[in-house]
């Protein structure tokens, strides 16, 4: 008898032993704290104020009213919305269903059943008898949440239904920026169709000229032919660029989620950059709230730890509960009566014991999720700094490379009005003016670009600050609200 019991003790201590353990396990990411980005330094020259953020509406700021309409034409029916809309109901529909998950489940059955017996199976021999079947019954089942597991579950799934939606916002001010931007694009394209009737009305004036002293014996053929060949090309150049426009339009008729129609009917911009793109008081703290991708990723790292939290209860003991109750009865016997009725109630304990480690591998799984979640919102964070700072520098860059190419552009204009006339009076040397023609065409083309680049700069700047997206509450312990709100 002795030996039997130590047998058993024997057996439980190993058995215990060999328990599933979340022993050794443990995510390795660490986010990065806002505060200790060092940028003091790339933004110090700018203004810094709270009320500098984008409003909702922040493209009017460029100062054409007509992208107010486009945008908006845009965000009501572009796809790519719809497609992000679509995976926001997704994701609450799953966190739905992880809610479900916490709450009892109660069937209700009811059936009739008629049947007749073969020969072989009735005990008269005969094959004549009927029998009617009748039964209702009720099951229920409801697991235990002894350890919160059910609950972490859902708070990740709600989590990550709370990032989703985000997503849609950081959708929404990606295409209200890339709908700006090509709006910017098509006045670009404009301005160079602008400059290349320009340039070919120039040639034009100069194969005129070029005529004129050809027949007066001043010139000869192959300066004429030259000319002719210069006034060729700037055909072929303004061809390019009504191309170039048609093109622009058609790729803006797309962001707006129209056919190509739709481009030919778009107004000619007016884009005007903006001065000054202010700067909140406390970057980059305040963009951890500003930004939808950082406020989606924060929801993914509170979302991965909750994840966790879920995988480390399945190592605990859980109590399950079934019970079902109803009645079954014959045809002929009293259906409620008391010997047609049943029930059974079975709590079951469960102890994972042994399972090759399967629990570890998943809780491990889940640890290595944290970790990619937190990876990737210190790469987004990083990021939306890198863009800020690169935005601001682009902008004083540009700021006096305008400056300078205008100096540039007006000198090349003066001394391409001084060609002509000295060429137009017979005094002045042919390749004078065809090389200062260029070189007004030229600076006209860099102009143009730098303004365009200007207008584009200022846009992703507006984006990279969040544009006008708002969250309500700290973005810090998104979940801990959630889950308030939800009880």
């Amino acid at each position: 008898m002795n030996a039997r019991l130590s047998l058993c003790a024997l057996c439980v201590a190993l058995a215990l032993a060999g328990c599933a353990s979340s022993r050794g396990l443990q995510p390795e990411g660490a986010l990065l704290d806002a505060g200790t980005l060092s940028s003091e330094r790339t933004f110090a020259s700018e203004r810094l104020t709270p009320a500098a953020w984008p409003r909702a509406d922040w493209w009017n700021s460029l100062g054409d009213v007509r992208l107010d309409a486009l945008i908006r034409e845009a965000l009501a029916s572009s796809p790519d919305l719809q497609v992000a809309d679509a995976r926001t109901r997704q994701a609450s529909a799953a966190a739905l269903a992880a809610d479900a998950d916490r709450q009892p489940n109660v069937d209700l059955n009811a059936a009739v059943s008629r049947s007749r017996e073969s020969r072989i199976d009735d005990s008269s021999g005969q094959g004549e008898r009927y029998g009617t079947l009748r039964s209702l019954s009720a099951d229920a089942s409801y697991s235990f949440d002894l350890w919160g597991g059910e609950r972490a579950a859902w708070e990740a799934a709600l989590g990550r239904a709370r990032a989703s939606e985000v997503d849609g916002q950081a959708a929404r001010l990606t295409l209200a920026a890339n709908v700006a931007r090509g709006y910017n694009d098509l006045g670009l394209a404009f301005r160079t169709q602008d400059i290349a009737e320009q340039d070919l009305k120039r040639t034009r004036d100069m194969l005129e000229l070029s005529q004129r002293r050809y027949a007066a014996g001043i010139d000869s053929e192959y300066q004429l032919q030259q000319t002719q060949s210069l006034e060729a090309a700037a055909d072929a150049t303004l061809t390019a660029a009504r191309q170039q426009v048609r093109s622009a339009q058609i790729r803006l008729a797309v962001l707006l989620g129209k056919g190509p129609d739709r481009g030919a009917e778009l107004p000619r911009p007016q884009l005007i950059a903006p001065t000054a793109v202010s700067l909140p008081a406390q970057l980059p703290a305040e963009l951890i709230g500003r930004r939808p991708d950082l406020v989606a990723a924060r929801w993914r790292v509170e979302a991965a730890s909750r994840d966790i939290d879920a995988s480390k209860t399945r190592f605990y003991p859980n109590l399950n509960l079934t019970a079902s109750a109803g009645i079954k009865s014959v045809l002929g016997d009293a259906l409620f009566g008391g010997p047609s009725r049943f029930f059974e109630v079975g709590p079951a304990l469960s102890l994972p014991i042994f399972d090759g480690g399967r629990r570890r591998a998943d809780l491990a799984g889940r640890d290595a999720d944290y970790d990619l979640a937190v990876a990737q919102y210190n790469q987004t964070l990083l990021a939306a700094l890198g863009d800020i700072g690169d935005g601001i520098t682009q902008l004083r860059s540009l700021d006096q490379q305008i400056l300078q190419q205008q100096r540039a552009r007006d000198i090349a204009r003066s001394s391409f009005d001084i060609a002509m006339q000295r060429y137009g009076d017979g005094i002045g040397n042919y390749l004078d003016a065809l090389s200062v023609e260029q070189q007004l065409l030229q600076a006209e083309r860099q102009l143009v670009s730098l303004n365009a680049q200007r207008v584009d700069s200022a846009v992703l700047l507006m984006q990279a600050l969040g544009g006008g997206f708002q969250i309500s509450g700290s973005p810090a312990t998104p979940l801990a609200a959630a889950s308030t709100s939800s009880r």
